[in-house]
């Protein structure tokens, strides 16, 4: 998995989140609602071949990651829910 392949949804600054890539000046994606936009990130993630999706709460600190598949996972749940 390469840096290329994660995206992290953040407050946007006008309202509503966005979808960055790490070091991008510009959102990938836009959207009213954070649940909208963790489920955009997981499909720009997945059509890239995989990766993380890392989701912020409103104070900027991670809340989530999840691996999007086949991106390699380094810490994989213990339980097979």
């Amino acid at each position: 998995m390469s840096n290329d392949n994660r995206r992290h949804v953040v407050p946007g600054t006008n309202g509503g989140w966005d979808v960055k890539k790490p070091g991008a000046s510009r959102a990938s994606a836009h959207t009213d609602t954070q649940a909208k936009a963790v489920t955009r990130a997981k499909a720009i993630v997945s059509n890239a071949g995989g990766g993380e999706v890392r989701t912020h709460g409103r104070d900027g600190k991670i809340r989530n990651s999840d691996t999007v598949a086949p991106g390699n996972d380094p810490f994989p749940p213990r339980d097979k829910k």
